[in-house]
């Protein structure tokens, strides 16, 4: 199984916990998307099952938190048929439709079940683990009381893990019955180290393009995989650099981007571009540090309109660029 990655001392804050024998019964993974939470959280939740359920065999595990897939723990997670191991995300909005998507939220209908299998005792071992992913994603205020019910009055040996984008949204009483895992964002060497594995065709360029897109999120650089995000970053730089005073470089995006086809393009362009003006702001200061500041204000606005509002694709490309092209001191 493949290490993890940063957030060394996330990790390490759980495995005290693990060892100390006296393990809290919720912890939220809290900290930016992208950054492993959930990842790291599975890891720990067949560790945590395994070592529950094969005590001898736990005292030959190796430090860290792989299980050896041989074993009867990993098995089960494999096959996803683990007993004591649940998980509560978004589902299909039509599950004989799965292109249609997820659905909004993780409703009460589905707390109300996860609660109903609380009726009956750990098959295994006396250990249960739950993963919520995420917590920010279920609903309110309904779903939320239910499972605040659940953490105030937890189920003997069941250990919850929650994971959360936006622990600031949450209930203040979910976020108190809770232990605190920070995740912080990855440095760009561990980042890259990320797009390399998961990524091995890709270019050097890419993958420092990537790199800078993802903000110290490996899932967010993913998401930006297979667009050739470099070009893109390239056409912003030069617009950042000479203002692109006769518009080409805008039109000619505008026109390659502003197509059906191009939807993903788009979107990925939309998305990066206030971080990249945010990024060129830090090493300005007066009158261009205020022109960056407020491109970065314009062009915040503009994406959060453009994906939120679908408005006409091929005029927000070119009224982007124009964004972009106040960070010229030309």
């Amino acid at each position: 199984m493949t290490d993890l990655i940063g957030n060394e001392t996330a990790q390490s804050q759980l495995a005290a916990a693990m060892a100390s024998g006296s393990l809290h019964h919720a912890w939220l993974l809290a900290g930016p998307e992208g950054v492993g939470k959930a990842r790291f959280a599975r890891k720990a939740a067949r560790r945590m099952l395994a070592e529950a359920a094969e005590p001898a065999e736990s005292q030959r595990l190796q430090p860290g938190w792989d299980v050896p897939l041989t074993s009867q723990t990993s098995h089960l997670f494999e096959a996803h048929s683990h007993p004591d191991y649940r998980e509560l995300i978004r589902l299909p909005k039509d599950a004989d439709k799965p292109e249609a998507g997820l659905a909004r939220s993780i409703p009460i209908a589905q707390v109300r079940s996860l609660i109903a299998s609380f009726a009956t005792k750990p098959s295994l071992s006396e250990r249960r683990v739950v993963l919520i992913d995420s917590i920010d994603e279920v609903e309110r205020p309904g779903a939320a009381n239910a499972l605040l019910k659940v953490l105030e009055e937890p189920p003997q040996g069941t250990i919850f893990l929650l994971v959360s984008h936006a622990p600031g949204r949450l209930l203040p009483t979910i976020r108190s019955r809770c232990r605190l895992l920070r995740f912080e964002p990855l440095a760009s060497h561990d980042v890259a180290t990320v797009l390399r594995r998961e990524l091995p065709e890709a270019s050097a360029s890419e993958i420092d393009a990537l790199v800078r897109a993802g903000e110290g999120s490996p899932g967010r650089a993913l998401g930006f995989a297979g667009l050739d995000i470099a070009a893109l970053e390239a056409d912003m730089a030069s617009i950042a650099e000479t203002g692109d005073p006769s518009n080409a470089i805008r039109t000619r995006l505008a026109r390659l981007l502003g197509v059906k086809a191009a939807q993903p393009r788009y979107e990925a362009f939309i998305e990066r571009a206030p971080s990249f003006i945010a990024e060129q702001a830090r090493t300005m200061n007066g009158e261009p540090l205020r022109a960056a500041l407020d491109a970065y204000a314009g062009a915040r606005d503009l994406a959060g309109a453009a994906l939120g509002l679908s408005l006409d694709a091929t005029a927000t490309v070119f009224e982007m660029g124009g964004l972009i092209a106040k960070l010229s001191t030309r």
